[in-house]
């Protein structure tokens, strides 16, 4: 099947830039141990979209394409799994585990501006892929219209970091030994953009979207399962903020970052397993 393409305008082009040149590699790299440690709660938020075989369904923010997997196989042979991101990188990986699923294809394109046809599916999902857009409002009335009448769009994004010591706590060890840059403002386009659940309902109503509801989901989450201790703190270390600041760092101050982590971190080990606890917003619309 041939592929979209992206319309003109380039609203996210920092985004852009961020996950080809520095996030999108690095998830390549960690992908096997970041899916499955959120791959609890994007299952969670797919059982709630009701997806069915022979369905059409747009994957929003697909990254390494493990949930366009998922999709592919609940929809079989008779439907179609597009899956939709901005990193080369990410979908490159992804291209390479969809082999034997000709119902799933992607595309390199941004969700907010990207022209994928008129009621061309009956169900979009994301897992952690729709708190990037710089116009949220904007990204989500072109999704709408992608959607056939009936069609529903169901994701699932962050409640706020405090909630989420998986990503919290690493960043406050580091935040001691290093001037952490804030976002611009508290709904700057990242991975806590939709942490305010209302405000998240009021965009997508704005947008176009009926019968918003969305639930909370916590969790505990296994971080860098089967990793060894070492390993676990260099997995924390490239997560979030600290993974800037360790970008940054010379090699005194990542040996610094990397005590403070390890200090930080291992009180959350038990039987050799790192759980941190999660919460996240699970969010449905027509």
């Amino acid at each position: 099947m041939a592929e979209v393409g992206a319309a003109q305008e380039d609203p996210n082009a920092q985004q852009a830039a961020y996950w080809n040149e520095v996030a999108g590699p690095k998830w390549v790299q960690l992908s096997q141990a970041i899916n499955s440690q959120i791959e609890p709660i994007g299952r969670a938020a797919m059982d709630r979209a009701g997806v069915e075989p022979g369905q059409r369904v747009l994957d929003v923010g697909c990254g390494c394409g493990h949930t366009s997997i998922d999709l592919a196989q609940r929809v079989g042979a008779e439907g179609e799994v597009h899956g939709v991101d901005l990193s080369d990188p990410m979908l490159a990986e992804a291209r390479s585990h969809a082999v034997g699923l000709p119902q799933l294809h992607f595309t390199q394109a941004d969700g907010q501006t990207v022209d994928l046809g008129e009621g061309a599916y009956d169900r979009i999902f994301s897992r952690f892929g729709v708190m990037f857009f710089a116009d949220p409002e904007a990204a989500f009335r072109n999704l709408r219209r992608v959607l056939a009448p009936g069609g529903s769009m169901t994701f699932v994004c962050w409640q706020e970091i405090g909630k989420n010591p998986w990503m919290a706590v690493p960043g406050a060890a580091v935040a001691k030994l290093v001037d952490m840059q804030k976002p611009p403002t508290p709904h700057a386009p990242g991975p806590f953009a939709f942490a305010d659940a209302e405000r998240t309902k009021g965009i997508l109503e704005a947008s176009g979207f009926s019968g918003v509801e969305y639930e909370s989901l916590e969790t505990g989450l296994t971080i860098g399962e089967g990793m060894t201790r070492s390993e676990l703190v260099d997995f924390s270390l490239q997560m979030g903020p600290a993974g800037a600041a360790m970008r940054e760092a010379d090699e005194d101050l990542r040996g610094r970052l990397r005590d403070a982590v390890a200090q930080a971190i291992f009180p959350f080990l038990t039987d050799d397993r790192l759980v941190m606890g999660s919460a996240a917003w699970v969010f449905s619309a027509r």
